[in-house]
């Protein structure tokens, strides 16, 4: 009985011709070396309580000369004559668009943002609209992703946001950001804890992906804007319904800026923290 022969395995299919495709390689731009002292575009935050007057202050900046363009996400611009971006955004592609549509407009001074608050909620759900979930579940909130991993997406969406207001700075834009207030826990290592003001941005407690803390590393002016209260002898707070603006850091609130040194009383109608920071 004669054993059958194996048939040889079949070749391997021959590999399309042509060149590969070519690696993407980054552009590197010539460097070279500036001195002095730059007086390009200010990104400042301007945050505080409902109804402390924050748009409003915003809209003083016209009175130094500077023609600001609202990004009114709240409508709360409606009672101010301010140009403004129309119809309100309503997503946060939308959003962007509009910074990137007012970083070309002409006789346009100042780019504002009502509010960052509202700003990254916007983001929220953009994340649940547009990330899937790595096991492939469906979202339907920012808690669908788990262990703290939905607002991590939070964060790099809100870094896209920054992106954004920085190339607007680079075409010559002033940045005005427009936060509320929360109270947040200050940890103290030398002491008891306290509570203090900030940005009602997210910042979890790790300190990683937080929104709070990468904006105040970003802006070059925290400034917060707060009603004036003393404690009387009862210990009940009064107030007078004056209010200042502070840009130095307190224990009781965060600020920060590159310029001032000093609180400024705000009074209505009054520019002066704007002629402080834009005088040069």
């Amino acid at each position: 009985m004669t054993t059958p022969v194996p048939k040889p395995a079949p070749k391997p299919a021959p590999k399309p011709a042509g060149k590969p495709p070519a690696k993407t390689v980054a552009t590197v731009r010539k460097l070279g070396i500036s001195k002095g002292v730059h007086s390009g575009p200010q990104r400042i935050i301007v945050y505080g309580p409902g109804g402390v007057g924050k748009s409003e202050l915003a809209s003083l900046l016209q009175d130094v000369g500077i023609s600001p363009l609202f990004i009114d996400l709240e409508d709360g611009t409606r009672f101010l004559d301010v140009s403004r971006v129309d119809p309100i955004p309503e997503t946060f592609e939308e959003l962007r668009e509009s910074i990137r549509m007012a970083k070309d407009v002409e006789g346009i001074d100042a780019i504002v943002i009502d509010s960052l608050t509202k700003a990254e909620e916007l983001a929220m759900n953009f994340v649940v609209r547009t990330v899937k979930h790595e096991k492939g579940k469906p979202i339907n909130s920012i808690e669908d992703f788990g262990f703290g991993k939905g607002y991590t997406h939070i964060y790099e969406a809100m870094l896209l946001l920054l992106q954004e207001l920085d190339a607007a700075a680079r075409a010559g834009k002033h940045i005005i950001g427009i936060a509320h207030e929360c109270t947040a826990n200050v940890p103290n290592p030398a002491g008891d804890d306290w509570i203090r003001y900030e940005p009602r941005l997210q910042s979890p407690k790790s300190g990683q992906n937080s929104t709070r803390h990468r904006i105040k590393e970003w802006c070059d002016h925290m400034l917060f804007v707060g009603f004036d209260t003393h404690v009387s002898e009862d210990g009940k707070a009064k107030g007078s319904g004056s209010r200042t603006i502070h840009p130095i850091e307190m224990p009781t609130h965060w600020a920060k800026s590159r310029l001032l040194d000093e609180p400024i009383v705000y009074e209505r109608e009054s520019a002066e923290v704007w002629q402080e920071i834009f005088k040069s």
